[in-house]
């Protein structure tokens, strides 16, 4: 028996490891041309219906089919603005019946070039229905020609910083000027391009992400078979249709660089070379940085200069990939029930007002655009959209259906297990902007109900939270939290042991963290958008990690402090986004008084405007009837950061600028506020007027009166050296 035994214990080591060695990673690619053979096709990602009569470039469909021999994954990048769900899910069942993946194995998105067939309705433009039977058989033939590719690979990740080529495109509107929607409302405090006028606006609404990233793919031999990149940037937006806009000519330009030669029509034995281009997270980016003059470089290029640019930063990254031959291969699928923001009763009878008045003509205006949304939207009601992970080996890879905000893509790299992770939007639909629910309140384009932006309030935390869920799933590890790194004026802030410290570091609402051992976390109020860039990233921080502010939009940042009675110290960072002139103040920072009024004995710190001096610090002590405000002697300039504390020590006010031991305003017998009132507003002022307009970051309240030796050392002179 024992000898039985043995062999059995043979028979099963010679099997495992003959599993062993058959466990290993397949990769193949294939490009499948989409361009239409009918014309004219409509063209949609306009806000009316138009067509086009030929294409002034090839579209492509391009794919990569992955597999470890027990799981075989399908990813493809769509030249067209977007694809709905229910197309994509007919090709994914078309391609299952030719290979051997499963649809919820099969990843397709959309590059969102503007100048492509219309493959779903959206906004004034219908679905061209004969293109899409065509593009359907096209999909599926791009999953089948890349399994017949299949070949033993490696795979290696590299990113790389461009962020000369994206910029945010969604700017703040001063709140003296906001605009009329398309329903008649006065909503618009954000909107894509409103920075072109700097005299009109307060700053960008949120971050860019300027990570190209890629993930590469090679023979064991060192041929190249693919590689899947990805980058921030809306498309670049080319007149002329149909054309795959930069996304396309990137594609072109690398394969020409790394496999000269090879095409999807070449005679080669091996199969061609595949480079594609997918769409990171550029709901609210574009290629233009409004904080630039026009005339700035790289502010105007033409498409092929934009493309060559981006293509060399991508070609330095490429050449430097490391490889592995690593055989983990997972990916995961989620199908996400979320409802529409239908129209009210009243906004429905006002669309079908105007929607009569059409008959089977197309909307021709905005007005009529949104009208005809409201309709469309009352009858769906709701949705589902489609979510993914996937990893290989140390990468991971999230997907959602939507132009989602680069704040979003942020938030999934920056938490995801893997920190090699690539976001790719417009993936398994075309489910229109999610806005993080803070931006709703500023309106915009991006916010206004229609099937380009109809989804529920609360879809970006809801899909960004499935994704996280996900990629835990698929890489077997829990989310990375994020902190930031504590730098030399960080830790300058640590020593001196302030009773609050919150870092404004925080990607949405409602908690402001406090990084003191004391947990006084405070609450934004809505009006308050988030991961906006602040000071001295390289005092704040470690290495290349970008220092975060949050920009205040009419909103305050709110706590207590029932024990800092007449001695305390408030240090802080600001960025003031009005023009000094734009009103009476120009914004009120720091306040200590009841909500929603001004009592005698309140304290309030601002910067003035109209009514007392443009662009200089300002105290007062209580309210109207009260003392008249004090007044500093240094202009702030607009769009700035400046160092800020506040002391008061009894009846003794100082107010500091820029680490100047000497105060910008002193002045003693200041009465003392009674105990009573332990509220204190950042951001803005008690009654809410003339609330803060810009950014603040780093702020510290301390239980004592600094030193002028500390105020100096909090502004970090000397830090840097």
């Amino acid at each position: 028996m024992r000898i039985v035994w043995n062999l059995t214990l043979c028979v099963a080591a010679v099997c495992t490891a003959a599993q062993v060695v058959q466990a290993e990673l397949k990769s193949g690619a294939a490009i499948v041309d989409i361009t239409p053979l009918q014309f004219p096709v409509l063209v949609n990602g306009g806000m009316t219906s138009r067509s086009a009569e030929k294409a002034v470039a090839p579209l492509y469909a391009r794919s990569i089919v992955l597999d470890n021999g027990s799981e075989r994954i399908a990813i493809v990048v769509v030249d067209s603005c977007m694809i709905g769900r229910i197309v994509l899910d007919d090709a994914k069942q078309l391609a299952a019946q030719r290979t051997k993946i499963r649809p919820d194995r099969m990843l397709i998105s959309a590059t969102h070039t503007h100048t492509a067939p219309s493959s779903m309705g959206c906004l004034g433009t219908e679905q061209d229905e004969h293109y899409v039977v065509f593009l359907r058989d096209r999909l599926a033939e791009a999953i089948v020609q890349a399994e017949s590719h299949l070949e033993p690979a490696e795979v290696g990740w590299a990113v790389r910083n461009a962020a000369d080529y994206t910029a945010l495109r969604r700017w703040i509107i001063r709140p003296d000027r906001i605009a009329i929607d398309p329903f008649g409302n006065p909503t618009m405090r954000a909107n894509m391009h409103a920075g072109a006028n700097p005299d009109n606006v307060t700053g960008e609404s949120g971050p860019e992400d300027p990570d190209l990233s890629m993930i590469a793919f090679k023979s064991p031999e060192g041929r190249p078979i693919a590689v899947l990149s990805n980058f921030s940037m809306h498309y670049f937006s080319v007149p002329e249709a149909l054309h795959p806009d930069y996304f396309g000519l990137f594609c072109n330009g690398f394969q020409e660089q790394v496999s000269p030669g090879s095409t999807a029509d070449s005679n080669d034995e091996a199969p061609p070379f595949v480079a594609i281009m997918s769409h990171g997270c550029s709901g609210d980016i574009w290629r233009r940085d409004y904080n630039q003059p026009a005339d700035a470089p790289m502010q105007s290029p033409t498409v092929t200069e934009y493309t060559d640019g981006l293509l060399k930063i991508a070609l330095n990254a490429y050449h430097a990939v490391a490889y592995s031959a690593t055989s983990d291969l997972a990916m995961t699928e989620r199908r996400l029930p979320l409802n529409y923001r239908v129209p009210s009763k009243q906004l429905l009878e006002w669309a079908e007002r105007i929607v009569a008045t059409l008959g089977d003509n197309p909307p021709q205006t905005t007005e009529e655009v949104y009208a005809r949304e409201q309709l469309i939207l009352h009858q769906l009601q709701s949705t589902e959209v489609v979510l993914q992970a996937l990893r290989i080996g140390d990468i991971a890879i999230a997907t959602t259906p939507n132009e989602t905000y680069a704040l979003t893509g942020l938030k999934l790299k920056l938490q995801s297990p893997l920190p090699q992770t690539m976001v790719i939007e417009l993936a398994n639909g075309g489910d229109g902007y999610i806005p993080p629910p803070e931006q709703h309140l500023l309106g915009g384009y991006n916010t206004w109900t229609a099937r380009s932006a109809g989804l529920e309030v609360l879809a970006e935390p809801k899909i960004a939270e499935a994704d996280l869920q996900m990629l835990e799933e698929v890489t077997g590890k829990t989310r990375r939290p994020f902190v930031q790194t504590q730098g030399s004026a960080a830790k300058a802030i640590t020593t001196m042991k302030p009773v609050a410290w919150w870092r404004m570091d925080e990607m949405a609402a409602p908690h402001a963290i406090d990084s003191s051992p004391h947990h006084h976390d405070a609450i934004y109020e809505p009006g308050v958008v988030f991961f906006l860039a602040g000071p001295r990233s390289d005092a704040f921080c470690f290495g290349s990690e970008i220092n975060r502010a949050a920009h205040f939009v009419g909103g305050r940042l709110s706590a207590r402090f029932p024990k800092l009675n007449d001695r305390f110290s408030v240090s802080l960072w600001l960025w003031n986004g009005m023009p000094n002139e734009g009103r009476g103040t120009a914004g009120w920072i720091v306040s200590r008084d009841n909500n929603h009024g001004l009592s005698p004995h309140g304290d309030h710190l601002g910067i003035g405007g109209t009514a007392t001096v443009p662009g200089k610090l300002i105290f007062q002590h209580g309210g109207s009837t009260g003392q008249i405000p004090l007044i500093g002697t240094t202009t702030i300039d607009r769009w700035t950061w400046s160092h800020v504390v506040l002391i008061r020590e009894g009846t003794m006010i100082r107010v500091h600028l820029n680490g100047n031991a000497e105060p910008e305003i002193q002045q003693d017998s200041v009465p003392v506020s009674p105990v009573e009132l332990q509220q204190f507003y950042f951001g803005g002022r008690s009654d809410n007027a003339d609330n803060w307009e810009g950014r603040l970051d780093e702020i510290a309240v301390f239980d004592r009166a600094l030193t002028p030796d500390e105020v100096v050392k909090l502004s970090g002179s000397g830090l840097l050296n």
